[in-house]
């Protein structure tokens, strides 16, 4: 008898503490590059209650100094929803408020010993990657319980109830039979709504959980601390696949947190499809200050099927991936996959 094939995936949306850091990381990133293509940004972000701690390395020629990077904070928390009337709507002692939000902040300038391994145009930083692809077009090439998963929290969040959003969905032989579901409840938000929109994606058969303990108001940085980084698995292919590197988020692409991660997945779909596999896992390792990676490929089994080193300048695989420009705060709102075919 053929075993039972069992994939789970979650996915949290920006509203939830550890992505609204990412967020806040990826805003600052973004607005640096757009005043400096070549800004050095490496950022941490936590977030507790309305206060707000930024740590890290900046080395720019972006006219900003620490308030600016207070009000760039507040701006990304505005934007994803915590404002006044959301606010209002849950109770101040459940929520938090963007124009509330007390921001400190501990910067520094890039390490002159990393900085002259990116001025040969080389890797900011040494380390292993994983890039995914499945031979699914209709899921945008991901697994299908994680492209679910992101599906129904982008699907709620805000709308069926608040913003600080998680979902889980597990799938036996490619069928949905399990979603669990957390989503803030004010008064006047119904369940009912989120059964119904959690239906629509995963089917009528599928076992739907909305909030295990039973009742889920306080929310966001209130109930949970948040930290940059704390999502990597929610980040990349949910439970699928490997993962490596550091967080992607608030890292200029001179890192290899992001661009090689970004590259590893391309590398993984496009060799799925020259070999005709149902699944490529691609791996890619580079040490700081070269520029040579090593790459190889893997197939389902996790069997070598090609492996082989490139060397060429950093700027060019940047350039090539469109993360010269600032799109990270984009990336981290809808997910870094999923949308490249």
């Amino acid at each position: 008898m053929k075993p039972t094939k069992i994939q789970t995936s979650e996915y949290c949306t920006v509203g939830h503490p550890d992505r609204t850091c990412d967020f806040i990381a990826s805003y600052i990133l973004d607005k640096y590059l757009e005043a400096d293509r070549r800004s050095r940004v490496a950022l941490e972000v936590q977030l507790k209650e309305r206060y707000c701690t930024i740590s890290g390395e900046i080395t720019s020629n972006a006219p900003y100094g620490e308030e600016d990077i207070a009000d760039f904070a507040r701006e990304a928390i505005d934007k994803i929803g915590y404002n006044d009337e959301y606010q209002e709507r849950f109770g101040d002692s459940n929520t938090i408020c963007a124009e509330e939000v007390e921001v400190e902040t501990h910067i520094s300038r890039q390490s002159q010993d990393i900085s002259q391994g990116v001025d040969r145009d080389s890797w900011g930083d040494q380390g292993l990657v994983f890039g995914y692809a499945v031979d699914e077009p209709k899921y945008g090439y991901m697994p299908k319980d994680y492209w679910l998963a992101r599906r129904l929290g982008q699907a709620i969040a805000g709308v069926s109830g608040g913003l600080d959003v998680k979902t889980q969905v597990t799938l036996e032989d490619g069928k949905p039979v399990e979603c669990v579901i957390a989503i803030p409840l004010a008064p006047g938000d119904d369940e009912a709504s989120v059964i119904e929109t959690a239906k629509s994606i995963v089917g009528e058969e599928c076992a739907i959980v909305v909030n295990g303990t039973g009742r889920y108001v306080a929310h966001g940085s209130v109930a949970d601390c948040g930290t940059t980084g704390r999502k990597l698995v929610v980040d990349f292919y949910g439970g699928n696949s490997r993962i490596g590197g550091g967080c992607p988020w608030g890292k200029d692409p001179t890192k290899a947190d992001v661009t090689l991660n970004v590259y590893a997945r391309h590398k993984a779909l496009e060799a799925m499809k020259r070999y005709g596999l149902p699944s490529m896992q691609c791996m890619i390792s580079c040490c700081i200050g070269r520029r040579d990676i090593r790459v190889t490929l893997m197939d389902g089994e996790n069997r070598i099927v090609e492996t082989y080193t490139e060397s060429e300048p950093a700027s060019h695989v940047i350039e090539s991936l469109g993360l010269d420009k600032p799109v990270y705060a984009d990336m981290c709102r809808r997910g870094l996959f999923g949308y490249e075919a």
